[in-house]
């Protein structure tokens, strides 16, 4: 589970896993050692966590006093529990979007000062893959043709006082049609741009960490998929 918290990358994985050499710099077993903010710096993996752990966790993250995190992996000792935990915890929103490509160039949005790619809340009775066509039809008015699923992410975000956690399923698009594109102003869209691959680099670097993942996702199984 690929699961981003207060713009933090969290990756769960399930008993047994663990992450690559290179994506920690720091280690900690939970089931011999507490979970404390002083150690969560840079770049950590937390291995044999708990529910309970996981909800702490959870609660260092959201805190208001700044952390030195850049990024989590967590084994949990029961993946099964840990879905009925964050179900039970956060109110689930199911949403879909997508990457949409013309030739080389990449379709961004520019958001609440941020860049960002077309997504929206799934409706009742609807597939994710309709819901992604949709979305990019209501918020940019282009017509797209599907692609490849590229990723899944999570974030938990706060509405109304309620914890939410939103799913994302990530989809690559190829442009059919972009004559009358335009930004949905009423969504708060400012601009619609295509971006060159080195524009995208340099847009994410005001984007959010969840998007990045997305473009990541992307060029890993590009050559596999697409």
């Amino acid at each position: 589970m690929n699961l981003f918290v207060n713009d933090i990358p969290v990756k769960i994985l399930k008993t047994g896993q663990k992450p690559d050499a290179g994506d920690f710099n720091h280690a900690i077993n939970a089931s011999t050692e507490p979970v404390t903010k002083a150690k969560l710096i840079n770049h950590v993996w937390v291995s044999n966590a708990s529910v309970a752990d996981m909800d702490l966790i959870l609660d260092l993250l959201n805190s208001k006093v700044p952390i030195n995190l850049i990024s989590l992996c967590i084994t949990v000792n029961d993946y099964t529990a840990l879905k009925a935990f964050l179900k039970k915890k956060f109110k689930v929103v199911r949403a879909a979007g997508g990457l949409v490509r013309k030739k080389e160039k990449f379709l961004m949005m520019y958001r609440m000062k941020k860049w960002d790619l077309p997504k929206g809340k799934k409706d009742g009775g609807e597939k994710y893959k309709q819901t992604a066509i949709r979305e990019i039809g209501e918020e940019c008015s282009v017509d797209v043709k599907l692609g490849a699923k590229i990723c899944t992410t999570w974030h938990t975000y706060t509405m109304n006082k309620n914890n939410m956690i939103k799913k994302t399923r990530w989809y690559v698009m190829d442009l059919v049609d972009d004559s009358r594109m335009k930004p949905a102003l009423e969504e708060d869209i400012e601009e619609l741009r295509w971006m060159t691959q080195k524009e995208v680099y340099h847009a994410l670097e005001n984007s959010y960490k969840s998007i990045r993942f997305v473009f990541e996702e992307y060029y890993k199984n590009e050559k596999i998929n697409y």
